[in-house]
């Protein structure tokens, strides 16, 4: 039985560094199998953040089947977007990548994207654990490339703007046409003496403290995996998904 977990969040909150960290210790896991990482934002940061480049998009299957003109069968085509989906999958150690890429334009897709949400399901329930790094808007999600989310993440920093943008993305999940099982906010960057704060809506699965050495690995190209296991804010991340998730 596959858990998916969605992190969603603004650009600089702090997302991707937690969706890598969770991703990390997932594969820590013995018997866990190879993770599914999912990067949904159209930046597509996470690979940067495992150590490893995408061998290529979703979005550029997209395009591509769309544009192609053949006098193939139905059938033909369904089996080469699967086997371009196949060969976007960056495979790693302990987990394998696969990348969105930008979200699609103003033109129709509906039959590409059943295509894709198809062998996306397909894909997906091969592993035990799918996490997906979503941009704020959360625009894959919308449109349906998976039908299930287990526990969706909102980062945000415990701000003024911080609780905005945590409401903004708690809004757009109550409108996501799929089933969402248990939404939780995550506080980043969280300094030792501030207060906690909290939505009444909606829980709070965790906070992560800041943690200047995540940032400075990250500023010299290093990667998750380069982070100590007793640093402060992997031990948070770790918690949350222990506590929360009951994953260990």
């Amino acid at each position: 039985m596959t858990t998916t977990i969605a992190v969603s969040g603004k650009g600089g909150s702090g997302k991707t560094t937690i969706t890598a960290m969770m991703i990390r210790y997932l594969i820590e896991q013995k018997g866990s199998g190879p993770v599914l990482a999912v990067d949904a934002d159209p930046n597509s940061c996470l690979g940067l953040m495992l150590g490893v480049a995408p061998a290529g998009t979703v979005a550029d299957i997209r395009e591509d089947a769309r544009s192609k003109k053949t006098d193939s069968s139905g059938t033909d085509k369904l089996r080469s977007v699967e086997y371009a989906i196949q060969q976007a999958v960056t495979e790693s150690k302990g987990f394998d990548l696969l990348t969105m890429g930008r979200p699609e334009g103003p033109s129709c897709y509906c039959a590409v994207n059943n295509m894709l949400r198809k062998f996306l399901d397909t894909l997906g329930s091969q592993y035990r654990y799918v996490v997906v790094d979503n941009e704020a808007g959360m625009e894959h999600l919308s449109r349906r490339t998976t039908n299930k989310v287990d526990y969706l993440c909102i980062v945000a920093e415990q701000s003024p703007v911080g609780l905005v943008t945590a409401r903004r993305i708690l809004t757009l999940t109550q409108k996501l046409p799929i089933e969402v099982k248990k939404i939780g906010l995550i506080w980043n960057k969280k300094l030792d003496n501030s207060k906690q704060i909290s939505l009444n809506d909606i829980e709070t699965f965790g906070c992560i403290p800041y943690d200047t050495a995540v940032f400075e690995d990250s500023m010299k190209g290093k990667t998750v995996f380069d982070v100590s296991k007793d640093n402060p804010a992997y031990m948070a991340v770790k918690t949350i998904l222990k506590k929360e998730f009951r994953i260990q």
